[in-house]
């Protein structure tokens, strides 16, 4: 760094202003201000405290475009944890409104959520041979079912259908296939049916019906809550 003299006559007081008319020009103090002549090693840490760096000190004439370059953001500085903005949480329990989510909770959360947290499934009924039978069954969910589906589960290949084929059916009034009624509430599933024949066989060419009836034929209640 260039010497910097203090005109012959003159001095500092210690809380006294630094002029340049108190500083020798013959010093060259500009030349020892240069950016290039101030190091690292000039500014000692415990130099720069929080009073000299002041909110009004650092104005954006200070900060040119110029002088923050591409080279000056690394990508290798910018990492996750310097982000606070960023929320990376798989439950979404500290969802913010004024945060984002990385792309991998916002996957993860909706991979989770579940619109039925509750499902049961009966065991196979016989299929009611009395017209108006009723058939109850109990479910464990606690609550009236949000989803319910009855169906009839094929067991021994028939008119078409196959072994493990399911036709589903619900409440319905038809002259033809009969009337039933599927019930549900917050204990029991039912079926209470008046029918004659109840569904078409499958794989033909013409609207044929068939009496689906037990032991070819079982009754399944699924219901989800």
């Amino acid at each position: 760094m260039a010497t910097i003299t203090i005109t012959p006559g003159n001095s500092f007081n210690p809380t006294e202003t630094v002029t340049s008319t108190k500083l020798n020009d013959l010093g060259s103090p500009t030349a020892a201000l240069t950016a290039g002549s101030i190091g690292t090693a000039d500014i000692a840490d415990d130099a720069i405290t929080p009073a000299l760096i002041a909110d009004d000190a650092i104005t954006s004439a200070l900060i040119a475009d110029d002088a923050v370059t591409t080279p000056a953001i690394l990508d290798a500085n910018v990492t996750f944890a310097k982000l606070t903005d960023v929320i990376d949480d798989d439950t979404m329990a500290t969802a913010s409104a004024t945060k984002l989510a990385t792309s991998e909770s916002i996957k993860a959360y909706v991979d989770n959520v579940s619109v039925f947290t509750k499902s049961f499934e009966s065991a196979e009924q016989d299929i009611p041979a009395a017209n108006a039978a009723v058939l109850t069954i109990s479910h464990s969910l606690g609550e009236i079912p949000k989803l319910m589906e009855m169906v009839y589960r094929c067991k021994t290949n028939d008119n078409g259908w196959i072994a493990g084929d399911e036709i589903v059916t619900h409440s319905q009034s038809d002259v033809g296939l009969g009337d039933w009624s599927v019930v549900k509430n917050s204990a029991e599933v039912k079926f209470r049916g008046v029918y004659s024949q109840r569904a078409f066989a499958h794989g033909t060419t013409v609207n044929s019906r068939f009496f689906p009836a037990s032991p070819n034929w079982k009754i399944v209640f699924r219901a989800y809550a």
